[in-house]
């Protein structure tokens, strides 16, 4: 279900790195923000246009403020340079209410790793677990002391913090993972390269004890997409989505409003429901036993030849079923 949007204002901005900023963000009218679970992101509108998600990594006990960290991508789709370059203290910013995708499970243990951006849910993680008393280890891997968020955390001489910088070589991550534990949950965020590791140097672990959050994220239109068409429920606007269009681009240029942020089937704020035929799934979100009911529409595709799909309104109710194909 899409969440509707509410205004903040941005009530501190400071550079953690040269090119990591931290936001501070209070509810304009000062009410008490919506709560949120560590390892939840927020979906930001950005001054420049794009909606982008961003980690949340402060405590969710305060419901006074919101707490981010960007880092700046100039070869990215312009969100986090527009946050950066064209936001000021004071200024206002539209945000939806946070969502979760990369959840703590109960577990006796917990590895960590981060990589560089890929600390802001980690950190709160690690905060909160350390907080409840849980046993915890964090690996955190960035590329110099002079680009490494929170930095001043981190450098203290604890046995629960490996903090590894890459001009001194590239770490190991070999022993943390060589012997795979039931007891033992890994929850890992940062750059396709490492999560690309993780993956490699899990595959004798249990999937289930396996967590990670990609900001990356994958295609829609690689050269394995096929033609299909899809019926809006609501109206039975039917689109026809070519191998080199997404399934969302389709729907905008049909005037259907589905909101969006990522794009790249990491957030899931795209969602919708699926009501009838079978889809490609190719987003980073949803579990198996939420593929038979929904579909990320800005990379996952169509198995046959027509999809019937329409809101994410929560119970899939909303909308009478339609006979026609057409």
């Amino acid at each position: 279900m899409s969440t509707p949007a509410f205004r903040v204002r941005i009530t501190a901005k400071d550079l953690l790195t040269p090119s990591i900023c931290r936001f501070e963000l209070r509810a304009v009218d000062g009410a008490p923000l919506p709560t949120f679970t560590v390892g939840a992101h927020l979906t930001v509108h950005t001054p420049g246009g794009p909606t982008r998600s961003y980690s949340l990594t402060g405590e969710p006990a305060e419901r006074d403020r919101y707490v981010i960290a960007v880092a700046r991508e100039d070869s990215g789709r312009g969100g986090s340079v527009s946050l950066l370059d064209d936001t000021a203290v004071g200024d206002e910013l539209l945000v939806s209410a946070p969502s979760n995708s990369f959840e703590l499970v109960p577990s006796p243990r917990y590895l960590l790793i981060a990589g560089g951006i890929g600390i802001t849910p980690i950190r709160a993680m690690f905060r909160q677990l350390r907080r409840h008393g849980s046993e915890v280890r964090l690996v955190y891997l960035t590329r110099s002391p002079e680009q490494t968020a929170f930095l001043d955390e981190f450098t203290v001489d604890d046995d629960a913090v490996v903090l590894h910088h890459s001009g001194a070589g590239r770490l190991d991550l070999w022993p943390f993972l060589a012997e795979p534990r039931d007891d033992t949950r890994i929850y890992c965020c940062g750059p396709e390269a490492l999560l690309a590791d993780v993956r490699a140097l899990t595959m004798h672990w249990r999937p289930s004890r396996v967590h990670v959050e990609d900001f990356t994220g994958v295609s829609g239109t690689d050269g394995t997409a096929s033609p299909f068409r899809a019926t809006w429920r609501p109206t039975g606007r039917t689109v026809e989505v070519p191998a080199d269009r997404t399934l969302l681009d389709a729907l905008r240029e049909a005037a259907i409003d589905v909101p969006s942020s990522c794009e790249s089937g990491t957030c899931g704020t795209c969602r919708v429901r699926l009501f009838a035929g079978a889809a490609e799934h190719r987003d980073l979100v949803l579990d198996d036993e939420q593929r038979s009911r929904y579909l990320m529409p800005c990379v996952s595709r169509a198995a046959t030849e027509w999809v019937e799909i329409g809101p994410d309104s929560g119970t899939g109710d909303d909308y009478p079923a339609r006979t026609d194909n057409a």
